[in-house]
């Protein structure tokens, strides 16, 4: 079985550390991925229905393993509130889409990884903030990725291939990774089996203008895979509350979704959630994929870790074809609120981790 033949795997771990966080040479990468954005099925919450949609989006083995690679977003030094993004944090292996689209393509605008990495920031919507960490800033009207999606983002796409673009954005290739229990030759062919990704963040603004579905929701992080979600974070507060509640969704592939709640609940009426968590208050969740299960922590300081188990061994993902991605900062949940309204998050570290056939 196949558990069977990843258990036996020789795996040598190694660390790569950032030392520099000087500016990388530019280059202007060709949009050779082409999102296809969809909006999924009605979102009804166990405590109560909310009669809103969903947002999802459509985009997009050898016998030994060698190594586990890491990816560090993280801080060189303390974080610098003068510096650019990419100069406190390595975004080598990421783009990023914002809601602008200032080449008149009806889409809306990404900005490539060597790019994106050298030095790239936007007044508006990704920054560095006052303390030097991330600012992922996301109003609710603008740009979308494609004419099938109805969300507005400023977020963080991963990219394993590293600028290389000969390789393209989608596709079991080198660019992505694919669960171990996938299928040989899908596991030869990926960039990497399995992943992890940590962050810590604060949400500093949610919406408190639009419908009662939509209000004061947002995305924070995903693994993504061909058409669907293995995870989706949310964050919530209503405007009503002081503090907001964090749950997931698990979608399975081409089917429906399943919520899991780790403080609070979706609800459209809920009270404040017991122990929530509040705007600029700093925590962190991990996401860890190792062949069909998942684990999901949230995790604050003087707190004990929450932490939640998914089986995926019917949810599709270790079927020939399918690869993932990660995805971190704000694909923002509601479209119908005020031109003028926003949500803003502060990431103060963001890791990536794979395992490398």
């Amino acid at each position: 079985m196949m558990i069977q033949f990843i258990s036996a795997l020789v795996i040598v771990f190694a660390s790569f550390s950032i030392t520099s966080c000087s500016s990388n040479e530019a280059l202007n990468s060709p949009e050779n991925e082409i999102e296809n954005n969809h909006d999924a099925a009605v979102d009804n919450s166990d405590t109560e229905s909310s009669n809103e949609e969903n947002p999802t989006e459509e985009e997009e083995v050898e016998e030994e393993a060698e190594e586990t690679e890491e990816t560090t977003a993280e801080p060189c030094g303390s974080l610098n509130p003068s510096l650019s993004p990419s100069e406190n944090f390595d975004l080598s292996s990421w783009y990023i889409s914002l809601p602008t689209d200032n080449d008149n393509n009806g889409k809306a605008d990404s900005t490539y990884e060597a790019a994106l990495n050298n030095g790239f920031e936007h007044p508006d919507y990704f920054y560095t903030g006052e303390d030097g960490g991330m600012v992922f800033r996301c109003p609710v009207q603008g740009a979308t990725t494609s004419s099938n999606t109805k969300y507005v983002r400023v977020e963080l796409r991963e990219m394993l291939r590293n600028g290389d673009t000969s390789i393209k954005n989608t596709g079991v290739n080198k660019n992505n990774w694919v669960f171990s229990s996938a299928p040989t030759e899908d596991l030869n062919a990926a960039a990497a089996v399995d992943g992890e990704m940590s962050a810590t963040l604060a949400v500093n603004k949610v919406t408190t203008t639009g419908s009662n579905g939509h209000i004061g929701r947002l995305i924070i992080g995903q693994i993504h895979a061909n058409t669907d979600e293995p995870i989706r974070i949310y964050y919530r507060k209503l405007k009503d509350n002081t503090l907001g509640s964090i749950y997931f969704a698990h979608e399975i592939n081409h089917g429906e979704d399943t919520y899991y709640y780790m403080i609070g609940d979706r609800g459209n009426n809920s009270e404040n959630p017991e122990d929530g968590i509040a705007l600029n208050e700093k925590f962190s969740y991990t996401i860890k994929v190792v062949g069909n299960e998942m684990w999901v922590t949230l995790s604050r300081e003087g707190k004990e870790d929450i932490i939640q188990y998914v089986d995926m061994s019917e949810s599709g993902y270790d079927e020939g074809g399918q690869y993932q991605y990660f995805k971190a900062g704000i694909y923002h949940a509601n479209n119908t609120g005020d031109d003028d309204d926003y949500a803003q998050v502060t990431f103060y570290e963001l890791e990536t981790s794979h395992t490398q056939l």
